[in-house]
């Protein structure tokens, strides 16, 4: 009889521990979905960016005969576009976000190759595209910008934004939601390195972005600091389960 009642309780244990770890299974499921969600938008929105533009192009080219190297680059920048809405649609975390934005910067590439060729011009210099906001593509110079509690640095600037620094005035930067605020995207979190990543990181000027120095370098204690809170809350509902159990015997 004794060895029953302790088989009960250890089954009891054990199905009150799986229960415990399925709910912090799905906490932190839904808590990689939420951090998931807005870099997906994100992604969709550049996608959709990168689409404005070669209708544009595409409505700018009608009826102009294309030689061989100004048909190849609309079509390398016609394929960007689809592998890169393929690759936002199979977003599974935040990190995959890095190989879409690397898609999207090598097609506003091929773009500008296209208006050079068509104009006459030589292909323009491999630069990192606006640092301000990606989407407005390939940069022409770096200007000196100093972010908000940071150091001044020479940044990438596409034309329009260079004017305005230039003038005194505030570049036109891309924000992200963070909660019920909108901040310019390195101020997003990590969450958001790897979509600048896919964006700069082939440009060795950029690496201060990537150094603790424009994201939130310290952003993966949270991580740790939730994990541990899922842990504790796991382990304190196995304990009351424990203790539900034992309630009505006296040893």
């Amino acid at each position: 009889m004794e060895y029953l009642l302790v088989l009960a309780l250890v089954l009891g244990a054990i199905a009150v521990a799986a229960l415990a770890g399925r709910g912090h299974q799905r906490k932190v499921l839904a808590a990689k979905e939420a951090e998931l969600a807005p870099v997906r938008r994100l992604a969709a929105e550049d996608v959709t960016a990168l689409g404005v533009e070669l209708q544009e192009l595409d409505l700018e080219l009608a009826g102009q005969p294309l030689d061989a190297g100004a048909n190849a680059d609309y079509q390398r920048a016609l394929d960007a576009y689809e592998s890169a809405k393929a690759a936002a649609d199979a977003m599974e975390r935040p990190d995959d976000v890095r190989h879409v934005t690397e898609i999207l910067e090598d097609g506003r590439y091929a773009i500008a190759c296209v208006h050079a060729r068509v104009a006459g011009e030589a292909l323009p210099t491999r630069r990192p595209p606006c640092f301000f906001d990606p989407r407005h593509g390939l940069s022409v110079t770096d200007v000196p910008w100093t972010p908000t509690g940071g150091a001044q640095r020479d940044v990438p600037a596409c034309a329009l934004d260079a004017e305005r620094v230039g003038a005194g005035a505030d570049p036109d930067i891309r924000k992200v939601m963070v909660g019920s605020q909108r901040v310019p995207y390195w101020q997003g979190g990590p969450a958001y390195q790897p979509y600048a990543r896919g964006y700069f990181g082939s440009f060795t000027t950029m690496d201060f972005m990537f150094m603790g120095l424009m994201f939130g370098a310290f952003g993966g204690f949270d991580a740790i600091g939730e994990i541990g809170e899922g842990l504790g809350e796991a382990v304190g509902g196995v304990g009351e389960g424990l203790g539900d159990m034992f309630d009505g015997f006296d040893f």
